[in-house]
């Protein structure tokens, strides 16, 4: 029996739902990915921002130009002006969900070696690089909750 859900991620096998990436411009996402853009969704709370993210990088996954991930940051935001901490939380995350939604190991093995190789200033563009460069498609990074960092630790993001 489905229900509706204000909490979170949208499930279509659980959920009643309007098709998450109805309410976007498509067209435009796809030009900005295709012109190596960043974009940003603002929204207000509980509109659905990550269940379209979610299906954004299910269906780029589905085709065969992009390797797409979701990450959500918000773990990162009890680091707060701990870079190392951050920055471990947030490579850790991207490890763990390459693992997740795309069964990709390879970036667990990597986190450790960046991490000491890049230090914790470094280690997000080490292992986006690693990965960039042992990965056969363009990747196109879904970043949730990057709001909820502050100080240092966001500087060393968005650097």
């Amino acid at each position: 029996m489905k229900t509706f859900n204000t909490a979170g991620p949208t499930r279509p096998d659980e959920h009643y739902r309007v098709p998450p990436l109805s309410r976007w411009d498509m067209e435009e996402i796809r030009r900005l990915i295709g012109e190596k853009r960043y974009f940003v969704l603002h929204a207000p709370r509980q509109t659905g921002k990550t269940s379209c993210l979610l299906a954004l990088m299910e269906q780029l996954n589905a085709g065969q130009d992009y390797t797409a991930l979701y990450v959500n940051l918000e773990p990162a935001q009890a680091a707060r002006g701990d870079v190392a901490a951050g920055m471990r939380t947030i490579v850790s995350g991207i490890a763990q969900n390459a693992h997740r939604y795309l069964g990709d190991q390879r970036l667990r093995e990597w986190v450790d070696e960046t991490l000491h190789e890049c230090g914790p200033h470094g280690a997000l563009q080490g292992l986006l690089s690693h990965w960039s460069e042992e990965n056969d498609r363009p990747i196109v990074l879904l970043l949730d909750e990057v709001d909820s960092l502050v100080g240092d630790t966001l500087i060393s993001l968005l650097r």
